[in-house]
């Protein structure tokens, strides 16, 4: 017994890094920075962050009050440089708030989905029997209604804040990324390395923590900045059909104060519009390029 245990404990040793470890930092952030759409994407992204961080600063005052004359259009008064709406409320107090606010929903439900996805997708895939069967047909059943609509339908039957909106969103996006979890744990519940683990009695929590989860990170990174773009989509479609936080300034939210204006002021809507193509887009091509980056296939 003590021979098996030696020889799982150097095959451990011996394994291929790539099954041993996530992928190290060396080279990492340098080979992030030669991705044209991961840095692209990281500027646009820091960009906003900063926005969102410098709100509170440089508009110290409260997003939702009337500063200016109505349908101010870009330009007119140095004052108030993208202009105001039909309520007088400056539009660029507006966007740095809601960057704040529609950053903060996105976050928050992400964090949720991975918290759901990630313990659900190991705890299915490493016991696998009756937690996978289970987990499968709990995913099955979210999967069968589409998530904007179960959110839209739970943020509908609870009253809309900036927490309930979050939870909504965060409950209805973890199932794919249980999935996703599932089936790279899967490739590695009988990998030489989980069996040298459990040989040398490491306990399943260990296993799935220091052996398994790190070598899962590549495509949650990934899953991960998709999901905050999804999750600001689905907050700024929740917010134009009336569903947001009426206390809080969403991009959402000013999108859709400005619909019923589109024709005559435009810029109303067009202006959180833009904010919210620019962040999805940064995040898309920030995923993107994580997933070049961090692809083994790729590397030298």
């Amino acid at each position: 017994m003590s021979e098996l245990v030696s020889t799982l404990a150097l095959t451990k040793a011996d394994a291929p890094a790539s099954l041993i470890a996530a992928p190290t930092t060396r080279g990492w952030f340098g080979r992030l920075l030669r991705s044209p759409s991961a840095l692209v994407g990281g500027v646009l992204l820091l960009v906003v962050v900063l926005m969102a961080v410098s709100s509170p600063w440089l508009f110290p005052g409260d997003p939702l009050d009337m500063v200016a004359e109505p349908f101010l259009h870009p330009g007119v008064d140095a004052a108030h440089l993208l202009g105001s709406d039909m309520l007088g409320r400056d539009l660029l107090s507006g966007i740095f708030h809601g960057a704040r606010v529609s950053l903060l929903i996105a976050v928050v439900s992400t964090l949720l989905a991975l918290l759901l996805g990630v313990s659900g997708g190991l705890l299915a895939g490493y016991y696998g029997g009756l937690a996978d069967a289970v987990l499968m047909r709990v995913t099955e059943f979210f999967q069968t209604i589409p998530s904007f609509l179960f959110a839209l339908a739970i943020v509908a039957v609870v009253q809309p804040t900036l927490l309930t909106i979050a939870l909504a969103i965060g409950v209805t996006a973890w199932p794919s990324l249980a999935r996703l979890v599932r089936a790279e744990v899967l490739k590695l519940r009988h990998s030489e390395m989980v069996q040298a683990s459990a040989a040398l009695g490491a306990t399943d929590l260990r296993i799935m923590l220091r052996d398994i989860l790190p070598n899962t990170l590549t495509p949650i990174l990934v899953s991960t900045s998709l999901m905050v773009a999804t999750a600001i989509l689905t907050e700024s479609s929740l917010a134009f059909l009336g569903l947001g936080d009426p206390n809080a300034v969403s991009w959402g939210n000013m999108v859709g104060s400005g619909r019923e204006v589109i024709r005559t002021d435009w810029y109303i809507t067009t202006i959180p519009g833009i904010a919210i193509v620019v962040t999805v887009l940064a995040l898309n091509l920030l995923g993107d390029g994580l997933a070049d980056v961090l692809d083994p296939r790729d590397r030298k």
